[in-house]
């Protein structure tokens, strides 16, 4: 839909007498029109202040960039106040204790100034939350460069004070931190390990930006983009001549290698893709490794992955390959079977042409459709919205033992947008809060997404702090008078999503640092990955949907069966493709002076089971991952998926809405991956359930 444009906007505020959302399908529908049944001969009920909500709504784009400058003038202030208590008087008290305050109560301020820019409907605000943002961040970099806070830092912790695990916890990261920017080091050290640093950053946006900048197409008749949807030509500029544009960027060369039946074309396409930015980024990318592994060294490490690593719960560079290789090795016969099958397909439909990388997607398509017979089309009409939601909420009460409540008349940025309390099932207790801003409109931030807001902070007054979350997703609303209708992605997606609101909730961490979703990368996505799994499960399905025109009747069976082993199907060649890249950017980050092109054709082959990377490719060039982001720590998301896969098996499955195990999960998932030191124990026992 088409959002109202311009500086201000006039909030339309609901009048909706509050309501549980703890029903499902016909009865959770049947639950609304009764209470807007009330509503009519309600009063309407005067807005309430929210207990321990701090975060700003709707600030103006002024008022934003004054509460920057507010925020950054205390944390000067309280900076400049530990830094001056002299090593032999340092206390928990006058050291730790003001730091972890400011943080706890400068977090939803931080969030208030600077989540505008995602959902803000004004180009002012948008603007002036970037701007925010831009001097908040230069703020916190300075202040983890202050040696005089670091020096009494560094001297508290060197008392050995008996301390809280939260506490030890708390410490260790702010020292780390400290030392992670140079502080331990000679000054001579410390100036290197800046320059290094702004190289580094120099080089991987000119990476991305090189990408963002090429505009590399080719020119398609009709004809050779045969099995291409007719919504996907509507889409496409023509040249001259009338050829469509087929433009190097992922939505469309997807498409292609997906859908296209002519061989030749996939081929052209993945090839072009493959050569983007060829020389000028496997330079930047090579300099982009030398300088991290000096980067390192300067550090104490032996090269850049072992630094990367050395805090997650991988914990080195050595446990990462022997991760991913036995990974590998495992999935090697059953992908072997699989792409047997594929080229048997391809023999049946081209001949004797040979099997190239660029079939792959095609032809997993192909033998999927031919197995399960799934109409996504049909699919979609049995997931509405409002079913949708409320089968989330109902299983979300079910097994965690949490309660939803629309919170009526809340301040909100738009009209679509809710905002919802979640309370403890058993004791009432208020956990947290989190805003739904469920559909697409111009200008939002357009990735599905949570985004932490307030912490669960232990303020040193004895004050609890209360969650907030919000939960940014890209739906279609009504469309031609019909009720929004969610793909099935979109269905995993948002239940993917609403799994790291419950994360975010359910915490009670007593540190904002350790808190809510800021835990160990490689485990922030395990939870919310394990909740995935109750979306190809038959009696989660069923909770989660309604024929749209009678919503009385939910997903027949042997659909729910067919999703299930659809989401299975040619898994291990998948997996192998994403082993395949994580091991080339551990392997540039564990060594110096490889080879790159030589390694991925090694790696190719090996990995892929004798499939050959496609000639004069370079895809080290076009892998933004190992530039920016996540280099040395590709693996993490394979990492999850794994771990995630053993958790379920191991504790969930047969018992999706056994609330005892849930409230385990609960309780326990938020005690660990915290930025400690790390986990590697067996994933069965990550969440004291094995």
């Amino acid at each position: 839909m088409t959002e109202i444009q311009g500086n201000t906007q006039k909030m339309y505020k609901r009048k909706t007498q509050s309501k549980l959302l703890v029903f499902t399908g016909g009865a959770a529908l049947l639950a609304v029109a009764v209470n807007l049944a009330i509503v009519v001969i309600c009063k309407r009920k005067k807005k309430k202040e929210l207990p321990g909500f701090e975060l700003r709504v709707n600030l103006s784009a002024a008022e934003i960039l004054n509460l920057a400058d507010k925020i950054i003038a205390k944390s000067k202030k309280v900076h400049d106040a530990v830094a001056s208590v002299p090593p032999n008087k340092v206390t928990y008290s006058n050291v730790i204790s003001p730091l972890a305050d400011l943080e706890a109560e400068q977090f939803p301020l931080v969030q208030s100034c600077v989540f505008p820019k995602l959902i803000s409907t004004s180009d002012d605000v948008r603007a002036a939350s970037a701007e925010a943002e831009r001097r908040i961040d230069a703020h916190v970099q300075m202040c983890s460069k202050r040696e005089d806070v670091y020096r009494v830092v560094k001297a508290f912790s060197a008392r050995g004070e008996q301390t809280s695990a939260e506490q030890k916890c708390f410490i260790q990261c702010l020292v780390r931190d400290f030392e992670r920017n140079g502080l331990n080091l000679t000054t001579s050290k410390r100036e290197e390990l800046l320059r290094l640093r702004v190289q580094i950053e120099e080089l991987s946006l000119r990476y991305i930006q090189n990408l963002n900048d090429d505009g590399t197409f080719i020119p398609f008749s009709e004809v050779e983009l045969d099995g291409l949807p007719k919504e996907f030509f509507e889409s496409l500029d023509k040249t001259e001549n009338g050829k469509f544009k087929v433009v190097m960027r992922s939505h469309h060369t997807a498409a292609v290698l997906e859908h296209c039946k002519v061989g030749t074309t996939r081929r052209m396409v993945a090839m072009a893709y493959g050569k983007r930015c060829g020389e000028v980024n496997l330079s930047i990318l090579e300099n982009l490794v030398h300088l991290r592994h000096k980067f390192a060294r300067l550090q104490g490490y032996s090269n850049y992955a072992d630094y990367a690593v050395h805090y997650r719960m991988a914990r080195s560079s050595a446990k990462v390959f022997e991760f991913l290789e036995n990974i590998s090795d495992s999935l090697t016969d059953l992908a072997a079977k699989e792409l047997a099958s594929l080229k048997n397909l391809k023999k049946q439909e081209e001949g004797e042409s040979p099997f190239g990388i660029e079939d792959l997607l095609y032809y997993v398509k192909r033998a999927e459709d031919q197995e399960f017979n799934l109409d996504f089309v049909t699919v979609k009409q049995y997931f509405p919205v409002s079913l949708v939601l409320s089968g989330i909420f109902k299983i979300m009460q079910d097994l965690f033992g949490l309660r939803f409540e629309e919170v009526i008349d809340a301040e909100v940025w738009h009209y679509d947008v809710k905002l919802y309390s979640v309370f403890d099932l058993n004791s009432g207790e208020l956990i947290g809060y989190f805003f739904l801003d469920l559909y697409a409109r111009e200008e939002k931030y357009i990735h599905t997404c949570v985004v932490a807001l307030q912490s669960s902070a232990l303020l040193s007054n004895g004050t609890r702090q209360i969650p907030v979350a919000l939960l940014i997703s890209q739906l279609q609303n009504d469309v031609d008078g019909h009720a929004g209708l969610m793909r099935f992605t979109e269905v995993v997606n948002l239940f993917h999503e609403f799994g790291h609101v419950v994360q975010h909730v359910c915490n009670r961490a007593s540190f904002t640092r350790i808190s809510g979703l800021r835990v160990d990368p490689d485990f922030v996505e395990i939870p919310a990955q394990i909740l995935e799994n109750w979306c190809y499960e038959s009696v989660s399905l069923k909770l989660l949907s309604g024929f749209h025109q009678d919503i009385t009747v939910p997903i027949k069976d042997e659909v729910c069966e067919s999703l299930k082993k659809w989401r299975h199907s040619f898994s291990a060649l998948k997996l192998k493709q994403e082993v395949l890249y994580c091991l080339f950017d551990q392997i540039i980050h564990c060594a110096e002076n490889v080879d790159i092109i030589e390694l991925f054709k090694h790696l190719h082959s090996k990995v892929m089971l004798g499939l050959p990377m496609l000639e004069g490719t370079n895809p080290a060039s076009c892998f933004p991952s190992s530039a920016i982001g996540y280099e040395a720590a590709c693996y993490s998301r394979v990492w999850s998926e794994v771990f995630s896969a053993d958790i379920f098996v191991s504790k969930f499955r047969g018992n999706l809405l056994n609330q005892y195990i849930g409230l385990q999960f609960r309780n326990k998932n938020v005690k660990l991956g915290r930025n400690s030191g790390g986990l590697s124990s067996p994933s069965s026992k990550l969440f004291g359930l094995g």
